[in-house]
Formats: C-alpha cells, structure tokens, sequence
C-alpha cells in the first residue's frame, strides 16, 4: 500500500481534525503503544513511544533512540515519518525535524504535533484475489501523440481499496513506473463498471506455465472520487464473502 506521502490530502483515509488526532495520539500513548520510527527515506529506523501529548504547546515528546549518533540522525533529518499498528490498524503521520530535549530527566525528543494523518484498515490496504473462473478486466484508453486513441484491455487479478494488480497479455501497455492514466475503466462484476485514473507503481515481467510471457503491473488509484471508493469498498466486501463461503463449502 502507499505510504504516507502518497496518500492524497483529500483521501478518505486521511485524518486532518487536531482533535481527532489529539484523542488518537493521547489513547497511543496511554496504552504504551510502540511506534516504528523512519528516517532516511526508511533506510534507519528506530522503536519509540509517546511520552506527552501537548496540545497547547502543538508538541509530543516521544522517547529518544538508544545511541547519541542515532539522535543526531534523527534532528538532522527535515522528514521524520512514524508508522504503528494500533487495534488493528495501520497508522502513518510525518513531522518536520525534532529536536533533542530532557523529559522527567531522561533523553527525549520533541515532534510537533502531525497536521494530518493517515488510518488504514486492514480491508483497505489488503489486495483480494478477483474471480479465476469469471476474469475481470482492466481496460486503458490512452491519448497518442497525434491526438488519436489506442484501448489496452488488461486483466484484474486483484484489488484493493488502494489500487489494483493486472496482467498484459500483449505486452502493449507502457511500463514506465509513476506513468498515471487518466482514463481507465475497472469492470467489478454484476455489469458494474466504474471510471478510474491509476499510476503505475511497479511492473514485473512474468513467465506462465506455457511458456508465454506477461507483464504484471501494480497500479495506484489516484483522485478517486468517494462514490467510486464506495462501489470498489462494497466490491471487496463481496468477493470475500463469497471466497469464504467456498472455503467452508457453502458454495
């Protein structure tokens, strides 16, 4: 799933309420909750907790790392990210830098409270098989140079409330990871068709039992309006009621 950066400011997911951010930060830190956290673009990291939560101040204190060089990395660093799994859900923020202060006379760092920050459900970054015996598709509608349109039809072999993963048979569609397309149409079963715009973020060639080699993409929904994340939402929901009925026989 996206980290925090690549969550859009206007995502579902995405908490921007100080009071709501407050509350979930307080109720982290009075259960002790550990958090990972990331500098370096996630190249060092270290486990720490919330100490205080100052809302009048706009500050938290969370424990400093355990090694003085590993406390410069952190106050040198411009981008500190924190990632925790909290009752069950995945939760992301950043803050701009830290700085090294003395809490209940013990090493510390001081963050400023997050502006925002971003809760996953489970359902919402797990990517769900789609149907074998009924293939779903994919279907690209991309403008070429000349103004004309070329359709790339792909296969859907999972999605999530996040992106999708799809199989090019032809090897037709571009590879180049970050591409976004605009205009994609996402069949989810039952006629349902829904308009999406998707980024590509990583494309792996494939070999298939017969020899014959495919491309598979993971792909990113980007600005997807809260009408279609409802109708994709409500899809999942479906295809794992019924992947468990089968698992128990029912179907």
């Amino acid at each position: 799933m996206a980290n925090y950066d690549e969550i859009d400011d206007d995502s579902p997911y995405r908490v921007h309420s100080r009071r709501e951010i407050i509350s979930l930060l307080t109720s982290m830190m009075e259960k002790n909750q550990l958090l990972s956290l990331l500098i370096k673009g996630g190249s060092e990291s270290v486990i720490t907790s919330i100490l205080e939560v100052d809302d009048d101040d706009g500050a938290m204190i969370i424990d400093a790392a355990p090694s003085a060089m590993l406390n410069d990395s952190i106050v040198s660093s411009k981008r500190i990210n924190f990632e925790a799994i909290y009752n069950s859900i995945r939760i992301t923020f950043a803050v701009d830098g830290a700085s090294q202060v003395e809490y209940q006379n013990r090493p510390a760092l001081r963050v400023a409270l997050p502006d925002s920050l971003v809760r996953l459900q489970r359902r919402e970054y797990f990517r769900i098989p789609t149907p074998i015996a009924k293939p779903l598709r994919c279907t690209f509608r991309i403008t070429q140079a000349d103004g004309s349109f070329i359709t790339v039809v792909t296969l859907l072999n999972n999605i999530s409330a996040g992106g999708v993963g799809i199989t090019d048979e032809k090897k037709v569609l571009p590879t180049t990871q970050g591409t976004i397309y605009e205009d994609c149409q996402l069949e989810l079963g039952d006629s349902t068709l829904v308009s999406v715009k998707l980024q590509v973020r990583d494309c792996k060639e494939f070999k298939m039992t017969t020899g014959k080699t495919v491309n598979r993409f993971g792909c990113q929904f980007v600005d997807i309006p809260r009408t279609v994340l409802a109708a994709i939402q409500r899809f999942i929901t479906k295809l794992e009621r019924e992947q468990n009925a089968k698992a128990s026989g029912m179907m």
